[in-house]
C-alpha cells in the first residue's frame, strides 16, 4: 500500500492555499498547514477527521517561527514530499505616494517568505535525495504592471529565485516547481476593478497545480491560455507595452 503524500503548505487559510490544501486532502495526504489564522486552519482540519493534519499559526515573515513549524512537522511526520510556498498578498502601491511600507510588506511576504519557507526543508530533503519544493509565482511577474509595481516585482523575484534554486537542487534530486497562476477566483481577485481574462475557479486551479507538481514540471502557467498571454507580453517591445498599458486599470492602493 502506498503511503500518503506528506505536504506542507503556507498561506493555507484562504485563496489558492486553501484550494491546494483541499485538493491534497481529497488525495488523502498528510498535511502541515501554515497561516496567521490558526482558528481557520483548525476548522479546516475538523472537516477531515480521518487525515493527519497539523496546523501552525505562523506569519511567514517570522523565519524563526517557520523553522520551528518545519521542525515540528518533520518530527511528527518525517521529511515532506512536497513543500508549497504559497503565502502571498496583492496590494496596489505607487512610488511617490507614501507607499514604501506597502512595497516592503509585499516583498517580505511574497519573496522573503518563500525563501524562509524553503530554508528549513532543504537540508532534510537533500539528505534524503527526494521531495519537491513548489513556489507560487504569478503571470504578473512577467512584466511590470502599472499600479502593481510591488506585486510584479515580488513575483518576478520569486520566478528568478525559483529558477536558480531549481538548478541548485538538481544534483540532490530535489525538484523545484514554479507555478504561475493567471486570474484565479479568490478573495484576492474579488475586488479587482478590471476585466480578468480566462478567470479560473480555485478548485480547478488546485487540481491542475497538483498534477504539475506530481509531474515535476519546471514551470507551469495556469490556466494555459494565460501562458500564451505571458509569452506575448514577454516579447512585446517596450514602446508598444508602454503605450498599451499607460491607461490600463490599476489595482486600488490600500489608502485609496
Amino acid at each position: 500500500m502506498t503511503a500518503p503524500l506528506k505536504v506542507f503548505i503556507t498561506g493555507a487559510s484562504s485563496g489558492l492555499g486553501l484550494a491546494l490544501a483541499s485538493e491534497y486532502a481529497r488525495q488523502g495526504a498528510t498535511l502541515g498547514l501554515v497561516a496567521r489564522r490558526g482558528d481557520t486552519l483548525a476548522a479546516f482540519a475538523q472537516h477531515f477527521p480521518s487525515l493527519s493534519i497539523s496546523v501552525y499559526p505562523v506569519d511567514v515573515r517570522d523565519a524563526d517561527a517557520l523553522a520551528h513549524a518545519a521542525a515540528a512537522f518533520i518530527a511528527e511526520h518525517g521529511c515532506p514530499d512536497v513543500v508549497i510556498a504559497n503565502a502571498g498578498i496583492s496590494q496596489g502601491a505607487i512610488t511617490g505616494h507614501g507607499d514604501l511600507a506597502a512595497f516592503r510588506n509585499v516583498m517580505d511576504i511574497n519573496y522573503f517568505g518563500m525563501v524562509a519557507t524553503f530554508e528549513p526543508f532543504v537540508g532534510p530533503m537533500t539528505a534524503a535525495k527526494r521531495g519537491t519544493l513548489v513556489g507560487i509565482a504569478s503571470v504578473a511577474g512577467v512584466r511590470g504592471l502599472p499600479g502593481s509595481g510591488a506585486y510584479s516585482a515580488s513575483k518576478s523575484a520569486a520566478i528568478k529565485y525559483l529558477e536558480a534554486l531549481r538548478v541548485e537542487m538538481r544534483p540532490h534530486q530535489v525538484g523545484v516547481v514554479t507555478i504561475a497562476p493567471g486570474y484565479i477566483r479568490t478573495p484576492m481577485t474579488a475586488h479587482n476593478p478590471y476585466r480578468m481574462p480566462f478567470l479560473l475557479d480555485a478548485d480547478r486551479f488546485a487540481a491542475r497545480a497538483a498534477r504539475a507538481i506530481a509531474e515535476r514540471r519546471a514551470f507551469s502557467v495556469i490556466p494555459w491560455q494565460m501562458g500564451v498571454v505571458a509569452k506575448v507580453l514577454h516579447v512585446m517591445p517596450r514602446w508598444l507595452y508602454d503605450r498599451l498599458f499607460e491607461r490600463a486599470p490599476r489595482k486600488p492602493r490600500a489608502k485609496d
